[in-house]
């Protein structure tokens, strides 16, 4: 591009550079910037520069104002991605991946676990003809990419984690290893995609976006939502949501059909006694140190003032206690045993809160754990056995939540769990995966007259426990 000044002679193109994680224009006086979006003047370098993401945004900007440009900061070029799989889209993966070209790739399509997420990502990068780098929260998730994108594109696919650095135009990587690593990865993909985007808004996992050129980008989820607001930077990061279906609109054609029943199990009177004491003094020190439980910050205000007393750290052992009691209670124990009668031939997954309630579990009905310390080829025996049926019976705290095939799987027992909705609704998705006529059934398991009461009520505000009691 050229132009020139009204005295006759060329004006001198500006000058587009990638430097960790980082936009550089050179050709600016200091202090001018032609209206050019998202830079600043570095007196360090005595050079104007700009976070990696406005990429877009700057050379839009310069095409639009007709200002000469010499781009040397994208080091890739157009790459065709044709699919190499015979397989038709469903109609709703076929509508989020318009929806998401239509405002110009970029954006997040929340869809329901199990209703071909992934497809869509491959559609969209067949669309968008560009490297692509796919960043995912686990190691596990990493693996699963990488063979669907060898199967569906037939080309090489390079990995950047779980101990190996191997860079293609066609890449899986970690949220870990893409923040650690987008400073110098930053300008050779052209789209980027965000696996479970839910991760992606945190202060450190965002540099995987921020040190980024790539104009494209798509986030994928399933729970958009996060407890602190977080989720409002999908705009700046990715792109506002552009396609959303829920569980209760894709049941029955996508997804399996279920069925949602919550059973309470009741304390001892032993055990009634302790709670309702350590409750009440738990209780009385949130009052008395003027505490409001609805406020988003009244969990660290406790901690802060717990520590600081004799009769706070009370308190907090109080909590602990109560909170123990309601949330392994052996009444739930003894009704695991029944649901476990109840469902014999069916395969199950039991979930919990904790790794000691799982390896009590594992003692009692001689079943296999998975839990954080799970090795890698352990658990991914364990799996490959209860997909095949060797195993009917699988227990885990938490780690299950996400990011697992067991499209088997149709019946799922809550035993304790956390008050996220996202946590209980990954946690149903794990049943969900269409299977024949397959009929799902999530048992949540409360203890009576707890607080567990009202955790289950918070989890529960999701549209796809509308109409369960």
């Amino acid at each position: 591009m050229s132009q020139t000044a009204e005295s006759g002679s060329p004006v001198a193109p500006l000058r587009l550079s990638f430097d960790g994680g980082t936009v550089v224009v050179d050709g600016l006086k200091e202090g001018e910037t032609r209206g050019i979006p998202g830079i600043e003047y570095d007196a360090r370098t005595g050079r104007h520069r700009a976070e990696a993401i406005w990429y877009r945004s700057i050379v839009q900007h310069l095409i639009d104002s007709k200002i000469p440009v010499e781009d040397q900061a994208r080091k890739y070029k157009e790459t065709r991605w044709p699919l190499h799989i015979e397989k038709a889209p469903f109609p709703h993966q076929t509508e989020a991946l318009e929806a998401w070209w239509k405002v110009g790739g970029r954006g997040v399509v929340v869809l329901p676990t199990g209703t071909g997420k992934t497809h869509v990502a491959n559609l969209c990068i067949e669309r968008a003809k560009r490297p692509s780098l796919v960043i995912t929260p686990t190691i596990d998730l990493l693996n699963q990419w990488y063979d669907e994108l060898t199967i569906c594109f037939s080309t090489e696919v390079g990995l950047i984690g779980g101990g190996y650095h191997e860079v293609k135009p066609l890449t899986v990587t970690t949220y870990d290893s893409a923040y650690m690593n987008m400073e110098r990865l930053g300008n050779l993909f052209g789209l980027l995609i965000f696996d479970e985007c839910h991760h992606l808004p945190g202060p450190t996992y965002g540099l995987a976006a921020t040190c980024s050129i790539a104009p494209f980008r798509l986030g994928l989820t399933a729970t958009p939502e996060r407890s602190d607001n977080a989720h409002e930077r999908f705009d700046q990061l990715i792109g506002p949501i552009v396609y959303r279906r829920e569980i209760t609109e894709l049941r029955g054609r996508f997804l399996a059909e279920y069925n949602i029943e919550t059973l309470h199990a009741q304390l001892s009177e032993e055990d009634r006694t302790r709670y309702d004491a350590c409750r009440e003094v738990y209780r009385n020190f949130i009052r008395d140190s003027g505490i409001d439980m609805r406020d988003q910050t009244a969990w660290s205000k406790f901690l802060f003032l717990a520590f600081r007393s004799p009769e706070g750290r009370s308190a907090y052992q109080a909590y602990r206690e109560q909170r123990a009691l309601a949330l392994a209670a052996p009444a739930k124990l003894a009704l695991l045993e029944r649901l476990l009668s109840m469902h014999n031939g069916d395969r199950v997954i039991i979930f919990t809160h904790d790794n000691a309630t799982v390896y009590e579990i594992a003692r009692r009905f001689l079943v296999p754990v998975i839990t954080h310390q799970t090795k890698t080829k352990e658990r991914r025996e364990i799996l490959l056995k209860f997909n095949s049926g060797e195993y009917p019976i699988v227990a885990t705290s938490r780690v299950l939540n996400e990011g697992v095939n067991v499209p088997e799987a149709n019946v799922a027992i809550i035993l304790s769990g956390s008050g996220s909705v996202r946590e209980h609704v990954q946690r149903l998705g794990r049943i969900l995966r269409k299977s024949g006529d397959k009929q799902a059934t999530l048992y949540e398991v409360v203890t009576a007259g707890t607080s567990e009461e009202y955790t289950s009520s918070r989890r529960r505000k999701h549209s796809a426990y509308g109409g369960f009691a």
